[in-house]
């Protein structure tokens, strides 16, 4: 006969422990871990393949021009006989290097900014709170647009231009976070016991909002890639003589008419891949940073 203990009024087996839970808690955790380990091997692949691949695939060749795809050129080959993977591959690594460079930018400006305004008073917080409506007033696409003209387009003015315009959302995430956190009774004897502002934003309040920025950082990487070929595709963003992915995409619009399908299709589909394993990489962080999710 098994015998049985009340632990947590939950009824176990004396000699075992509650296998289940324990078991459930590691394929929850393992199954995120795989995913972003995945996640992180392809970007990573993704980003490398442009520097292992060199320019050689770039070399006009007219004889092996609107070639389809095939063992020889996985991805086709252009009009002018470029290979189509050799594009692809190096465009995609200029969208990563821009979306890090522009994203890293707006996430440390909005953590700095949503601290800011839970920390330092009423007037901080209504400034950068009208700051923020202000930004999300305006068209995104346009005010995209409106600033990479003004930063002098180019690589440069795209990189400003989301790096400025990408901040707000996070900004709210993160002041609505640290209010709640400067509410707590630790944070309040705290400031009855003489410590500064800028003291309690450093030591109280700053740790706790690290997993909300991580995951706002990551989550902001698809944005800023589908922007930065957004801008690229009409023609404001980077230089058409660069292989991006944007460039790739609007020349390939005055080739589909004629049936070369795969101009357009094959760097598409690789750009939306990139751009689900970056939102993918965020949820799975999102979701082991959180207790309650990360121990189901």
């Amino acid at each position: 006969m098994n015998r049985t203990v009340s632990v947590s009024s939950k009824l176990i087996p004396a000699t075992g422990r509650p296998q289940r839970r324990v078991w459930s808690w590691q394929n929850r955790r393992t199954r995120a871990l795989v995913m972003m380990a995945l996640c992180v091997v392809l970007l990573g692949g993704v980003l490398l393949a442009g520097y292992w691949t060199g320019e050689e695939g770039l070399k006009t060749r007219l004889s092996n021009r609107n070639q389809p795809p095939s063992w020889a050129y996985p991805f086709g080959t252009d009009w002018l006989g470029r290979d189509m993977l050799t594009r692809t591959l190096m465009g995609l690594g200029l969208s990563l290097k821009v979306g890090l460079a522009a994203a890293s930018v707006s996430a440390v400006l909005g953590m700095i900014l949503g601290l800011a305004a839970a920390a330092f008073g009423r007037h901080v917080d209504a400034a950068i709170t009208w700051a923020v409506d202000l930004f999300m007033s305006v068209p995104h696409l346009v005010l995209l647009i409106l600033l990479s003209f003004v930063a002098g387009g180019g690589l440069q003015g795209v990189v400003i231009a989301i790096a400025v315009t990408h901040w707000p959302r996070l900004t709210r995430v993160i002041r609505a976070e640290a209010l709640q956190i400067k509410g707590t009774d630790y944070v309040q004897l705290s400031a009855k016991f003489g410590r500064s502002r800028w003291w309690i934003a450093r030591h109280h309040i700053m740790p706790h909002l690290v997993p909300q920025f991580l995951v706002g950082l990551i989550l902001l990487f698809p944005h800023a890639i589908l922007h930065e070929a957004g801008l690229t595709f009409i023609g404001i963003g980077l230089s058409p003589h660069t292989p991006a992915i944007g460039v790739i995409l609007s020349e390939s619009m005055r080739h589909l008419s004629t049936g070369y399908w795969w101009l357009a299709v094959i760097p598409g589909v690789a750009l939306l891949v990139t751009v689900k394993a970056f939102d993918v990489l965020g949820e799975q962080v999102r979701d082991l940073l959180n207790p309650r999710v990360s121990q189901e």
